[in-house]
C-alpha cells in the first residue's frame, strides 16, 4: 500500500474519529522521527510510518457513539472498542497488505509486555519490536494530546507522560524504546510535532478538504475489505459524510 491511499484511509478514519484531532499525523511523525534515530533502512521507516497513518483504520468499524462517548466505556463498549486492531489487521490482510512492519504496528501496538494488553494477550519479545515502539509513541500521545472531552493540558503534560511511560517500563512498555523516545525528547527534536494541531483552534479545525480523489479511493478500498452488505451500508454512510464537508469541486 502506497502513502497516497494510506493517507486517505487516514482521513476518513480521522473524519469519523473526530475526537482525536491530529493524533494520527503526530503519531506518524514521532514515528518517523523515532525511525530515523534508530537508523533504520529506508524501506522500513517508511513501512513504520505507513503503519502509523493506518493503526487505528480498525476504527472504522466501531460505532460512531462509542468513539465519541464523553464518559467511561461499559465493559460491552470496551469489548467492541477491543476489536479496532483486528478489524483493521483484517481490512488491510483483504486489500492485500504483507508487510510485516505495517501489519504488526496495526494489529499489536496495544498490547503490553506483561501480557495484559489486547487483543492477542503476547507477552514480552513476542510482541513485535515495531509494535513494542509504536506503543510507547501511542501512549505518550495520548497522554499529551488535546481532546473535545480534555482540554486543559499542561504545560507538563509531556513530563508526566514521561514519567508514566517510564513507571510502566518493562511491564507495559518495552524500555529501549522509552529511552529513545525520551532522548529524542530532552534533545528537542519532538517539540514541533508535540505542538502540531495541538490547540484549541487546531482541536476545532476541519482540516484540509477532502477530495474527490481521495473520498473516492478511500471509498474504493473499504468496500473491497469490506464482508458484507451491512459493511458497505456502514462505509457509504461514513463516504456520505465525506462528501458533505468536501469543499472542493
Amino acid at each position: 500500500m502506497d502513502f497516497k491511499l494510506a493517507n486517505a484511509l487516514g482521513r476518513i478514519v480521522e473524519l469519523k474519529d473526530r475526537s482525536t484531532g491530529a493524533h494520527t499525523w503526530r503519531v506518524t511523525m514521532y514515528a518517523q522521527a523515532m525511525a530515523e534515530a534508530d537508523r533504520m533502512p529506508i524501506s522500513d521507516i517508511m513501512s513504520f510510518m505507513l503503519g502509523a497513518v493506518l493503526h487505528d483504520l480498525g476504527k472504522i468499524d466501531v460505532p460512531s457513539d462509542i468513539l465519541s462517548k464523553p464518559t467511561g466505556l461499559t465493559d460491552v463498549e470496551y469489548l467492541t472498542m477491543k476489536r479496532h486492531p483486528v478489524d483493521g489487521w483484517e481490512r488491510l490482510r483483504r486489500l492485500g497488505v504483507e508487510d510485516p512492519f505495517v501489519l504488526n504496528v496495526v494489529r499489536s501496538h496495544h498490547e503490553r509486555m506483561d501480557g495484559t494488553g489486547y487483543p492477542d494477550g503476547l507477552r514480552g519479545m513476542n510482541i513485535p519490536i515495531e509494535a513494542r515502539w509504536f506503543a510507547v509513541i501511542d501512549a505518550f500521545d495520548a497522554m499529551t494530546g488535546r481532546r473535545p472531552y480534555r482540554d486543559d493540558i499542561r504545560d507538563n503534560a509531556p513530563a508526566l507522560a514521561l514519567e508514566d511511560l517510564q513507571a510502566h517500563a518493562g511491564t507495559w512498555y518495552e524500555p529501549r524504546a522509552i529511552d529513545a523516545f525520551k532522548e529524542l525528547y530532552d534533545a528537542g527534536r519532538l517539540d514541533s510535532i508535540l505542538e502540531h494541531l495541538n490547540d484549541q483552534a487546531g482541536l476545532e479545525t476541519r482540516g484540509a478538504p477532502l477530495s474527490r480523489e481521495v473520498i473516492e479511493m478511500a471509498r474504493d478500498a473499504l468496500l473491497k475489505s469490506s464482508l458484507n452488505t451491512a459493511d458497505h451500508q456502514r462505509i457509504d454512510a461514513i463516504i456520505e459524510l465525506a462528501q458533505h464537508r468536501e469543499i472542493e469541486s
